[in-house]
């Protein structure tokens, strides 16, 4: 009995870190290449200490996309045609990890002593508007991750890796 939980909880905990991994990945990658781009624009010579930082952020915010994912936020249109929940949650999580960096950043400067308002970062130049553009482009950034995730949920995750990642001549062809 104690056994079959073990195992039960090894198997369950094993699902999550690959979760856990895909939404790192999906994140380091979309973070990675704003912090390169970020750094060609302004011309900074620190690119592999950028990426440093782009490694980290994404381990949060995928943290915060899992912990999310498990408290089934922006679920209820599941039933819905894909195009619904993809849009839908996209939009969600683009608020949310918006809203968590703005939050994050905020507690490290008031952490090295600055004042709350002196904290809040600049985000698309600190003004609501370059908030609400990098909420966009989030947004957009999110739609292949989301659309993905959605098609795994409707055909099978287990499909959806076979479809991407094995030769599809080993595959079986789909039945009319």
């Amino acid at each position: 009995m104690f056994a079959d939980r073990i195992s039960q909880i090894k198997v369950k905990g094993i699902a999550e870190g690959r979760r856990l991994l895909w939404i790192f990945a999906y994140l380091w990658i979309l973070l990675g290449l704003f912090s390169i781009y970020k750094s060609i624009v302004l011309d900074e010579p620190h690119l592999i200490y950028h990426q440093g930082f782009a490694i980290i952020n994404a381990g949060v915010l995928a943290k915060v996309m899992l912990t999310a994912e498990i408290f089934n936020v922006a679920d209820n249109l599941k039933h819905k045609p894909l195009i619904y929940p993809i849009m839908f949650r996209s939009a969600i999580f683009s608020m949310i990890l918006v809203s968590f960096y703005i939050f994050e950043e905020t507690l490290i400067g008031i952490w090295h002593g600055k004042t709350a308002p002196e904290s809040i970062p600049r985000i698309g130049g600190g003004s609501l508007e370059g908030i609400l553009l990098v909420g966009v482009i989030m947004f957009v950034a999110l739609i292949p991750f989301f659309a993905l995730k959605e098609l795994g949920r409707a055909i099978g995750e287990d499909n959806l890796f076979e479809l991407f990642f094995v030769r599809r001549s080993r595959l079986t062809p789909p039945q009319s």
